[in-house]
């Protein structure tokens, strides 16, 4: 008998979607009470492109004045929230917009929380619940880590530990609105549109892997997996593919927004996340990049060392995600097949799937290993829990 989870779901963000969506942004803030509005955009591609002036375009015409604060990394930094928390302050404004990807839109709700609270923002990355948010608007330009409808966000936090910090409270730290036009996904690079993929992927492979169940909710997981495997491909080939573009969008979207854990929802994050945060974070590295690296790393341990109800949890993801042939008499057998269906398909969309093609050198893996035991406290919880030498085993793997 399957075992429900109690959950909240409140699809709390609105969704713009569609072409040209992103001139309502001015009158979207002034829906949601916005009258003075701090810009977040990351390194200037949307200068580029042209976003940025119909941005800026679309709140003069709503008669928004507004604060700009750009320059956000592709790994955000905690100093750099700093210096925006400084600029928000000092301008008094009321509604943080960020623009392009998952690093733009936290940065701009790490600043909202701070904005909210008196300044204080870094404890809710350490475990304490935030009161509340100053409001957020998001136009986001890449499908990757849902940040826009997500109620999470995550820092690299440079000024003392080193480590990358995550935080999710979906009933305090939602942007109110989404603005989601695939065609602003169009310039995204080859290697990033994977990337981004991978991300999107891994969002919901976290929560396929889950010690409660339902079977509405595994259908949700399992066709947002199949549809990132679908149209990754597809994005990649053909850049201006707008089906393929419009379909990553929404899955990076639902994939992180709540809906495919239904049911499932009780457990902490994947271990693949704290398992990559080490990576990004001191490397400097891609996030879904590092992601393509671990998964299937984690899924062979899985299959390996798993009790026999987690390594058929990891033969039946392979049977669902990527029609791997089913053999109920080798659940262990299924379950690596399914990993190397995996990686052949990261491998597919251009990403790494070793950590020496991600740049990380074999001989500093121990060092890694130690970074994530110090920051998890020796185990990460999960559908499997793994501890010090779990760590070192997964990583190991991914090394060769």
């Amino acid at each position: 008998m399957k075992t429900f989870s109690n959950f909240n779901f409140h699809m709390y963000t609105e969704i713009v979607f569609g072409r040209g969506v992103e001139a309502q942004t001015g009158t979207l803030i002034r829906k949601y009470g916005g009258s003075k509005v701090l810009f977040v955009y990351g390194s200037g591609s949307i200068k580029r492109s042209g976003l940025y002036d119909r941005i800026k375009a679309s709140l003069r015409e709503a008669g928004l004045p507004f604060a700009e604060f750009g320059g956000v990394k592709a790994n955000p930094l905690r100093s750099h929230v700093e210096e925006g928390i400084r600029l928000a302050d000092a301008e008094q404004v009321d509604f943080i917009l960020g623009v392009g990807g998952g690093s733009a839109i936290d940065t701009g709700k790490a600043i909202a929380l701070a904005r909210a609270n008196d300044g204080v923002y870094w404890p809710f990355y350490n475990g304490a619940k935030p009161p509340g948010m100053t409001p957020v608007g998001t136009v986001n330009t890449i499908a990757a880590a849902g940040s826009e409808t997500s109620g999470s966000s995550v820092l690299v936090d440079d000024t003392e530990t080193g480590f990358k910090r995550s935080l999710m409270y979906p009933d305090v730290c939602r942007p109110l609105f989404a603005v989601m036009n695939p065609e602003l996904t169009y310039s995204v690079p080859a290697f990033q549109t994977g990337a981004g993929a991978t991300d999107i992927f891994a969002h919901t492979y976290m929560r396929y892997f889950n010690p409660f169940d339902s079977y509405l909710g595994e259908q949700y997981c399992a066709a947002t997996l199949r549809t990132v495997v679908k149209y990754a491909s597809a994005a990649i080939e053909n850049p201006t593919d707008y089906e393929a573009r419009a379909e990553l969008m929404l899955a990076a979207a639902f994939g992180h927004n709540d809906l495919t854990g239904i049911g499932r929802a009780a457990q902490p994050k994947g271990g693949e996340h704290a398992l990559e945060h080490q990576l990004s974070g001191h490397y400097d590295t891609a996030h879904g990049a590092g992601l393509a690296v671990i998964m299937p790393s984690y899924l062979r341990y899985m299959a390996n060392h798993g009790t026999e109800e987690q390594a058929a949890r990891a033969a039946q993801f392979g049977v669902a995600v990527f029609g791997v042939e089913p053999d109920m008499r080798d659940v262990r057998g299924t379950a690596l097949a399914g990993a190397d269906a995996l990686t052949a398909w990261l491998r597919s969309i251009g990403m790494p799937t070793t950590l020496k093609e991600l740049g990380v050198p074999k001989e500093e893996v121990g060092e890694a290993v130690a970074r994530v035991v110090k920051d998890t406290k020796g185990l990460i919880k999960g559908f499997m829990d793994l501890d010090a030498e779990a760590v070192a085993t997964i990583y190991n793997t991914a090394a060769e």
